[in-house]
């Protein structure tokens, strides 16, 4: 009986949940006691604030999630450490004084003393238990095979079990107890091998899972690496960015000062200059007075009264020369003083601002509303041709010096190495002239008018002409000796409205969009600006002068760029034109540096320095 007894307290000590003995056992308010560990995993596997008890299925509330605020067992606990503090006894020995267990043997279930173990190690049937050293089980490194006794009948082991009432019985209970119909008794090894099949089975879901989402695991962990090597790159990409910008602002800004000191210094050198030349005529005056007005005594003799006249000469020639002219200082001046710096808003990311000293002039052009081309003259000034009729030639400072070729209807115009003019009419027929404008006897096999009604010219290097047709999209190349053209340069895609030469490339301007081609009309680099009108003109620095107009507002603006379209500087900011029913625009600058740009009406001339 005490053996029985025992065995029911060694197993109401066992977790139901880890199978071993309760380690800070705690109660759930369904009052069934498991370890603290294992309450906290099972808290963990329904991932909120409450538990489900394992036997009974009641849910109880975890306070504040932490499994360590539920009750303690203590009675439980209290037995336990009763337990631990009195060493295992032979179960096996008849003795009352029984001594201590050197080992346990799963195959019997008994605890055995050293003795014990000797003769159980002598019976063969017994070599091939299975015996575990007390040590071992004390560790936790083995758990005990516990047998079941049946509580009524403690002879009887529970070989049984009824699936209906869910537990283990012995044979007798189960013939008793559990012989109505609908009870399902079998043997207990059976349901066990099930119930190991089972957990085997579930075992194998589980690794699968655990697989699958080891796998999920991993490609989140992939992500996160390729978030951070991206967050890693794209740090890397905005220092290198920011850094190249503020290089790019500290030579800007050099640039800038430069700018300043040498457009101030030189306007300074200049007012010193006049300064100086004042100085020295007011310098003169004293002295020549000095040497006249403050001699009061009338001289005797004849020679000194002829030095005195002679002074008296020369100082009233000096006094007679004409007051100082103050529109030469008053030039330099307002020169001078035209240098601002005028803070950029939202159009050039790179410079803050920029030096302003624009001087603009205005000229009405002869006839209204006529404009169809302008370019440079060999000697450095600007021809204007009208689709009325002439080509009128304009000094950089705005005055109109000659008209040529007035009964010709100007649609296009360029001219070649030894000077002499190549005219477009508006036919688009194509004469040559000498420099003095005398028409030669060179023809041209061009598309007429009908055939395509908007085209342009330019020339190169090497005297090519080539002329531009909007509607054909293509450049015809002629020889300057006139008749057919050479080649074509197909235009895809694009309607070339304006060209321009550029070192063996041509400048195309369609709309809102510059390009630079290829004589083969590969394009190299392209600018849009979608909205605005683009012309191109090339510098005397041999960059690209951009013009950018607003049609609808009457603004122009004016950018240089490099040979790659890349933004250098701003030269001429939303200046207000005059509107003009006509959307015709051209752009040039003057050998002498002024920048002419013509509408169909005016010419303005923006003078930078």
């Amino acid at each position: 009986m005490a053996e029985a007894l025992k065995t029911v307290i060694s197993q109401s000590t066992e977790c139901l949940v880890c199978l071993f003995t309760f380690t800070d056992p705690k109660f759930l308010s369904c009052s069934h006691t498991f370890c603290k560990t294992c309450l906290g995993n099972l808290l963990e596997c329904h991932g909120n604030c409450q538990i489900r008890c394992p036997v009974c299925r009641a849910v109880t509330q975890v306070p504040n999630e932490d499994v360590g605020k539920l009750q303690v067992n203590l009675a439980l606990k209290s037995l336990i450490e009763d337990m631990e503090g009195h060493p295992q006894i032979c179960t096996n020995c008849k003795s009352n004084d029984k001594p201590h267990a050197a080992v346990y043997c799963q195959d019997c279930g008994k605890y055995l003393c050293t003795s014990c173990l000797n003769k159980h190690s002598q019976w063969e049937d017994f070599i091939d238990h299975e015996v575990i050293a007390m040590s071992e089980i004390s560790s936790g490194k083995v758990s005990v095979r516990r047998y079941r006794k049946c509580r009524k009948h403690p002879k009887e082991d529970e070989d049984y079990f009824c699936s209906t009432c869910r537990r283990f019985t012995c044979f007798r209970c189960g013939v008793m107890e559990h012989k109505d119909e609908g009870h399902q008794v079998v043997e207990g090894a059976a349901y066990e091998d099930k119930h190991v099949k089972i957990i085997g089975d579930l075992k194998s879901k589980v690794d699968k899972q655990q697989s699958c989402f080891q796998k999920y695991i991993d490609f989140i962990d992939e992500q996160t690496k390729s978030v951070d090597n991206a967050k890693k790159q794209c740090t890397s990409d905005i220092n290198k960015a920011y850094d190249d910008v503020v290089r790019q602002l500290s030579e800007k800004r050099e640039s800038l000062l430069r700018e300043v000191k040498e457009t101030t210094e030189g306007v300074k050198k200049e007012l010193e200059s006049m300064k100086t030349t004042a100085q020295k005529h007011t310098n003169r005056l004293a002295t020549m007075a000095e040497m006249v007005i403050n001699k009061t005594k009338i001289p005797l003799d004849m020679d000194t009264l002829a030095s005195q006249d002679t002074l008296c000469e020369e100082l009233r020639e000096v006094c007679d020369q004409e007051d100082p002219d103050y529109e030469q200082p008053k030039k330099s001046g307002i020169k001078g003083k035209s240098v601002k710096f005028k803070r950029n808003v939202g159009d050039d990311e790179l410079g803050l601002g920029k030096i302003v000293n624009v001087v603009k002039r205005k000229i009405a052009l002869p006839t209204k509303s006529s404009m169809n081309v302008m370019v440079s003259t060999p000697d450095g000034r600007m021809a204007v041709g009208c689709s009325t009729g002439g080509i009128s030639i304009f000094s950089s400072d705005g005055q109109l010096q000659q008209t040529v070729l007035k009964d010709v209807k100007i649609d296009g115009v360029g001219f070649l190495s030894d000077g002499r003019c190549v005219v477009m009419d508006i036919s688009h027929n194509i004469t040559l002239y000498t420099p003095e404008y005398k028409k030669l006897n060179v023809m041209f096999k061009t598309l007429s008018e009908e055939e395509d009604w908007i085209a342009n010219l330019t020339i190169d290097g090497d005297d090519l002409i080539y002329v531009s047709y909007w509607g054909a999209c293509k450049i015809k190349v002629f020889q300057a000796s006139g008749g057919q053209a050479v080649r074509e340069i197909p235009c895809n895609g694009y309607e070339p409205e304006q060209i321009t030469s550029y070192h063996g490339s041509l400048i195309t301007s369609s709309d809102d969009t510059i390009r630079l081609i290829d004589k083969q009309d590969v394009v190299q680099h392209e600018l849009n600006k979608p909205g605005s009108l683009l012309y191109a003109a090339v510098s005397q620095w041999d960059t690209i002068l951009i013009a950018k107009v607003e049609h609808d507002e009457g603004l122009v603006s004016i950018d240089e760029y490099t040979n790659e379209l890349r933004h250098i500087r701003n030269l001429v900011n939303d200046y207000k034109i005059e509107k003009s029913g006509i959307y015709r625009y051209y752009l040039q600058q003057y050998r002498s540096g002024e920048i002419a740009f013509c509408t169909s009406d005016r010419l303005y001339i923006f003078r930078l320095k």
